[in-house]
């Protein structure tokens, strides 16, 4: 099967950790290299945002990256992209009518508009997954919520229009429903987690000190609540607060929200016991994850959640905020701890209670690697995904049905 993956501002080869280059990078670039495996002529289209990119590049997992002229070519925030969504699709339908690929799958609700804007003419098969949706983020982001006001309008069209929906989390799929999407036309798809990278040290590195280590990680916006996680610890002087991600290390002076932070721990006189690492090398963030006794994760929402996954895989205990997508991935009390959001002290109490039990902490991250092992791997969802893409396709004239 030929498959178009288009992913307006989330480069496959971007480095995770910045604003706009998160979970949604890392997914494509899994999700198309597992597809590859399975004998999938894989292409992504993702917008040039720097001159001296090449048109193309063959990435080293099996699918190719093309990178779209649209706009200029330099970075740009993703929430000024929109206008040139319409120059996007223009290089898509050029590009498709000579070779079109059999499905077209849009990554975020940008992509989305690109996506159908060449469908509609070419009549190519779509499958839509937003990564967050814009009633969502209103619901819970209120002011900071920054996308335009159309937003949730175009994405009710897209979402409608398409021939598939991918929805990440229960909650994703509920929402869809709310906004007039037949159950029929909705999959549920998680996101995976490389079980091979991400795996259980053969011995964990602890922190220096004799302190207990809690490791944060995300994009440095406050959305990810690493204030909620200061605050946390504050209250339990035997650990020290590891946050990583957000710009390079020799920048984070020049990032609000890292001074922010900082302001904000020596305001509460832990300066010494939380320490803001910037973006981490991808290959570094398994042996970061290792090396912590609890992966906490306190965003104010969070559509899926790919961290508390991939401390799972490396068998480690997960204490996270009960939003977004969060309760599908971490167990209660199997796994992990979910805790309500706004609830500082049941916060501060499911910490302590990780940390004090040593026997437990173990247990919970063994339970965690086998959830992850048995659910998660990348290849399943590859093939969950084929299957949604399998319901986009029109059958071939004459065929009793799609099969599998």
């Amino acid at each position: 099967m030929r498959i178009a993956m288009v992913s307006e501002h989330a480069s496959p080869l971007a480095t995770p950790g910045t604003v706009d280059s998160g979970g949604q990078s890392v997914h494509v670039a899994a999700l198309s290299a597992a597809l590859a495996r399975r004998g999938n002529d894989v292409v992504v289209y993702t917008r040039r945002d720097a001159g001296e990119l090449p048109e193309q590049v063959s990435s080293e997992d099996g699918y190719r990256v093309v990178h779209v002229p649209a706009g200029p070519p330099s970075r740009i925030p993703k929430d000024e992209i929109m206008p040139h969504m319409t120059e996007f699709a223009r290089f898509l339908r050029a590009d498709w009518v000579v070779d079109p690929p059999d499905v077209a799958h849009a990554h975020f609700w940008m992509s989305g508009i690109a996506t159908q804007l060449v469908s509609r003419v070419l009549g190519t098969p779509t499958v839509q997954t937003f990564h967050a949706l814009g009633s969502v983020k209103r619901r819970f982001q209120g002011e900071e919520h920054t996308s335009s006001d159309g937003r949730i309008r175009t994405e009710r069209a897209i979402a409608r229009a398409a021939s598939r929906v991918i929805a990440t989390s229960s909650e994703e799929a509920f929402e869809l429903a709310r906004m007039g999407v037949p159950g029929t036309r909705i999959s549920r798809v998680p996101c995976g987690v490389d079980l091979d990278a991400f795996r259980p040290a053969a011995q964990q590195q602890r922190a220096g000190g004799g302190r207990k280590r809690i490791v944060s990680v995300g994009s440095l916006v406050p959305r990810k609540g690493f204030d909620i996680a200061i605050r946390a610890v504050a209250h339990i002087p035997s650990a020290e607060l590891v946050i990583a991600g957000g710009p390079e290390p020799a920048r984070l002076e020049q990032d609000a929200e890292a001074r922010r932070l900082r302001s904000l721990a020596r305001e509460l006189g832990v300066e010494e016991r939380v320490r803001l690492l910037g973006q981490v090398p991808r290959e570094e963030m398994p042996g970061l994850l290792q090396s912590a006794d609890v992966v906490l994760c306190t965003p104010r929402h969070e559509p899926f959640g790919m961290v508390p996954l991939e401390a799972m895989a490396c068998g480690v205990p997960v204490v996270a905020h009960a939003v977004g997508g969060l309760p599908d991935t971490v167990v209660d009390g199997v796994t992990g701890v979910l805790v309500p959001p706004q609830r500082p002290r049941l916060l501060v109490n499911a910490l302590c209670h990780v940390l004090s039990r040593p026997a437990l902490a173990e247990a919970w991250g063994i339970a965690g690697r086998d959830r992850a092992v048995a659910r998660y791997s990348w290849d399943q969802i590859a093939a969950e995904t084929e299957h949604a893409y399998l319901h986009a396709v029109p059958a071939p004239s004459g065929a009793l049905g799609r099969g599998s």
